[in-house]
C-alpha cells in the first residue's frame, strides 16, 4: 500500500516539471548572476575595493537607492488611494482610469523619460510654472524620483486591488454598528488585512525602480555626483570596455538589493503571520 502511494504523484510529471524549472531558473537567473561574482573575483580585492569605493560610484548608489526608496514610498501611499477608489467607487470613466494604471507597463521607458522631461523641464508646460517658485524637477533627484514613481505605481495598485476586492464589508459594518469611527475601523480592521499586500507592492515597485534606466536617463541630466544613477555608470563602464569595473558596481547593487528585499520580505512574513494569528 505504501509503495503504491509512493508511485502515485499528486502532480503528474512533477519530477520532469521540477527538473525543467531548476534548469530554466539556472539558465535565466543563477548562471548570469554567478557570472557577475566570477568576473568580479578576477579583479582582486584591492582593485575591487578601489572601484566600488570611488566617490562617483558611491554617489550613484545613494541616488539610485535613495530615489527608488522614495518613489516606492510615494507609490505606496497614492497607489493605495488609487486602488481603493477603483475598488470601492463607481464613476464615469472608471474603466479608462483602470486601463491608464497599466500604461507604464506598455509604454517604452525611453518614451516615458522623454515625455516627463518635456513636461517638467525649465521650458516645459509644468516646469515653467514651477520655475518662478524655485522648484526645479528636471535634471534633479526629484525628477528621477518622479520618473521612478511613474513606472512603479502599477505594481502597488495591481497588488492591492485583488485583496481589497476580497475584503468583507460586513466586518466594517459590524465595527461601525459597535460604535467605531471610520478612522478606527480603517486602522484596526482594514489596514492589518491590507498591510502584507501593501508591503509586496512596495517591494515590487522598489525592485523595479532600482534597476530602471530608460525613463531616468533623460530626465536626470546624468551629472556625476549629482544626478548620475548606478545603471548609467555601469553602461558607461561597459562603453569604456571596463567590464570588470561594471560587474563590480553591479555586484554591489545586487547585494544591497538582495539584502533590502530580504528585510522587506521578512517584514511581510511577520505581517502575514500577525494577520493569520489574529
Amino acid at each position: 500500500m505504501a509503495k503504491a502511494w509512493k508511485k502515485r504523484s499528486i502532480l503528474p510529471g512533477f519530477g520532469l516539471s521540477m527538473g525543467f524549472t531548476v534548469l530554466y531558473l539556472s539558465l535565466i537567473v543563477l548562471f548570469p548572476l554567478s557570472a557577475i561574482f566570477i568576473k568580479s573575483s578576477g579583479m582582486g580585492w584591492e582593485a575591487f575595493w578601489h572601484t566600488i569605493s570611488d566617490p562617483r560610484v558611491i554617489a550613484s548608489y545613494k541616488i539610485s537607492f535613495g530615489t527608488a526608496f522614495g518613489a516606492a514610498l510615494v507609490n505606496s501611499v497614492f497607489g493605495f488611494i488609487v486602488a481603493w477608489v477603483l475598488v470601492r467607487y463607481s464613476f464615469p470613466g472608471k474603466k479608462i482610469v483602470d486601463a491608464l494604471v497599466d500604461l507604464p507597463f506598455a509604454l517604452p521607458t525611453a518614451v516615458a523619460g522623454i515625455a516627463l522631461t518635456t513636461i517638467y523641464s525649465q521650458n516645459g508646460w509644468v516646469g515653467k510654472l514651477l520655475e518662478p517658485l524655485g522648484i526645479k524637477i528636471a535634471f534633479t533627484p526629484l525628477g528621477i524620483m518622479l520618473a521612478l514613481t511613474f513606472i512603479g505605481i502599477p505594481f502597488v495598485v495591481r497588488t492591492l486591488q485583488p485583496v481589497m476586492e476580497e475584503l468583507e464589508k460586513e466586518v466594517e459594518e459590524a465595527a461601525v454598528s459597535l460604535g467605531a469611527s471610520r478612522w478606527k475601523t480603517f486602522v484596526r480592521i482594514l489596514f492589518p488585512e491590507l498591510l502584507p499586500a501593501l508591503l509586496t507592492g512596495f517591494t515590487l515597485a522598489f525592485a523595479r525602480a532600482v534597476g530602471e534606466y530608460g525613463s531616468v536617463v533623460f530626465i536626470s541630466g546624468n551629472m556625476p555626483m549629482k544626478t548620475e544613477i548606478a545603471p548609467l555608470l555601469i553602461m558607461t563602464k561597459l562603453e569604456q570596455y571596463d567590464y570588470a569595473g561594471a560587474t563590480a558596481i553591479a555586484l554591489v547593487m545586487l547585494v544591497i538589493s538582495f539584502v533590502t528585499l530580504l528585510v522587506i520580505n521578512l517584514l511581510q512574513w511577520r505581517a502575514n503571520r500577525h494577520v493569520t494569528s489574529a
